[in-house]
Protein backbone atom coordinates (compact mmCIF):
# COMPACT_ATOMS: atom_id res chain seq x y z
CA UNK A 1 0.00 0.00 0.00
CA UNK A 2 1.40 3.38 -1.01
CA UNK A 3 1.71 6.05 1.69
CA UNK A 4 2.98 9.62 1.66
CA UNK A 5 5.98 10.54 3.75
CA UNK A 6 7.53 13.90 4.60
CA UNK A 7 11.31 13.93 4.48
CA UNK A 8 12.93 16.80 6.38
CA UNK A 9 16.59 17.15 5.42
CA UNK A 10 19.22 19.36 6.98
CA UNK A 11 22.17 20.33 4.83
CA UNK A 12 25.60 21.19 6.25
CA UNK A 13 26.38 24.73 7.35
CA UNK A 14 29.19 24.92 4.82
CA UNK A 15 28.39 24.06 1.21
CA UNK A 16 31.62 22.63 -0.17
CA UNK A 17 32.82 22.33 -3.76
CA UNK A 18 32.41 18.56 -3.40
CA UNK A 19 28.72 19.00 -2.59
CA UNK A 20 28.21 21.53 -5.38
CA UNK A 21 29.78 19.11 -7.89
CA UNK A 22 27.11 16.51 -7.01
CA UNK A 23 24.13 18.84 -7.55
CA UNK A 24 23.59 18.08 -11.29
CA UNK A 25 23.37 14.34 -10.51
CA UNK A 26 21.09 15.12 -7.56
CA UNK A 27 18.80 17.18 -9.78
CA UNK A 28 18.67 14.37 -12.38
CA UNK A 29 17.70 11.82 -9.73
CA UNK A 30 14.96 14.08 -8.34
CA UNK A 31 13.59 14.48 -11.86
CA UNK A 32 13.59 10.71 -12.36
CA UNK A 33 11.84 10.14 -9.02
CA UNK A 34 9.21 12.73 -10.00
CA UNK A 35 8.65 11.10 -13.39
CA UNK A 36 8.27 7.71 -11.70
CA UNK A 37 5.77 9.15 -9.20
CA UNK A 38 8.01 8.42 -6.21
CA UNK A 39 8.62 12.10 -5.44
CA UNK A 40 5.58 14.36 -5.36
CA UNK A 41 7.13 17.66 -4.24
CA UNK A 42 10.40 19.01 -2.99
CA UNK A 43 11.54 22.39 -1.78
CA UNK A 44 14.85 23.97 -0.84
CA UNK A 45 15.06 26.80 1.67
CA UNK A 46 16.40 30.15 0.48
CA UNK A 47 19.46 29.81 2.72
CA UNK A 48 20.14 26.27 1.41
CA UNK A 49 19.99 24.82 4.91
CA UNK A 50 16.86 22.67 4.52
CA UNK A 51 15.36 20.41 1.91
CA UNK A 52 11.82 19.04 2.22
CA UNK A 53 10.25 16.31 0.13
CA UNK A 54 6.92 14.53 -0.09
CA UNK A 55 7.50 10.93 -1.16
CA UNK A 56 5.24 8.06 -2.20
CA UNK A 57 6.48 4.76 -0.78
CA UNK A 58 5.30 1.46 0.66
CA UNK A 59 7.27 1.85 3.89
CA UNK A 60 9.65 4.05 5.82
CA UNK A 61 12.43 1.63 4.89
CA UNK A 62 11.73 2.28 1.20
CA UNK A 63 11.99 6.03 1.84
CA UNK A 64 15.36 5.58 3.58
CA UNK A 65 16.58 3.48 0.64
CA UNK A 66 15.51 6.23 -1.77
CA UNK A 67 17.30 8.85 0.32
CA UNK A 68 20.49 6.79 0.45
CA UNK A 69 20.55 6.83 -3.37
CA UNK A 70 20.76 10.63 -3.33
CA UNK A 71 24.20 11.65 -4.64
CA UNK A 72 24.34 14.16 -1.75
CA UNK A 73 23.15 11.63 0.88
CA UNK A 74 26.41 11.68 2.85
CA UNK A 75 25.96 15.43 3.40
CA UNK A 76 22.38 15.16 4.70
CA UNK A 77 20.79 14.52 8.04
CA UNK A 78 17.17 13.57 7.55
CA UNK A 79 14.02 12.60 9.37
CA UNK A 80 11.13 10.70 7.81
CA UNK A 81 7.51 11.05 8.95
CA UNK A 82 4.49 9.11 7.76
CA UNK A 83 1.70 11.53 6.82
CA UNK A 84 -1.90 10.87 7.76
CA UNK A 85 -3.06 13.45 5.22
CA UNK A 86 -1.47 15.24 2.31
CA UNK A 87 -3.49 17.60 0.17
CA UNK A 88 -2.44 20.24 -2.30
CA UNK A 89 -4.02 22.38 -4.96
CA UNK A 90 -2.47 22.15 -8.35
CA UNK A 91 -2.76 25.22 -10.53
CA UNK A 92 -4.76 24.66 -13.71
CA UNK A 93 -2.79 24.36 -16.94
CA UNK A 94 -2.53 27.59 -18.88
CA UNK A 95 -2.26 27.38 -22.63
CA UNK A 96 -0.84 30.13 -24.79
CA UNK A 97 -2.18 30.69 -28.29
CA UNK A 98 1.00 32.50 -29.37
Amino acid sequence: MIHQFMVDCTLPDEITEELIALLPDQHDLLGRYMTEGKLLHYALSLDNSKLWAIVNANSEVEVFEMMLHFPIARFLQFEVSLLSAYDYQQAPAVFSLN
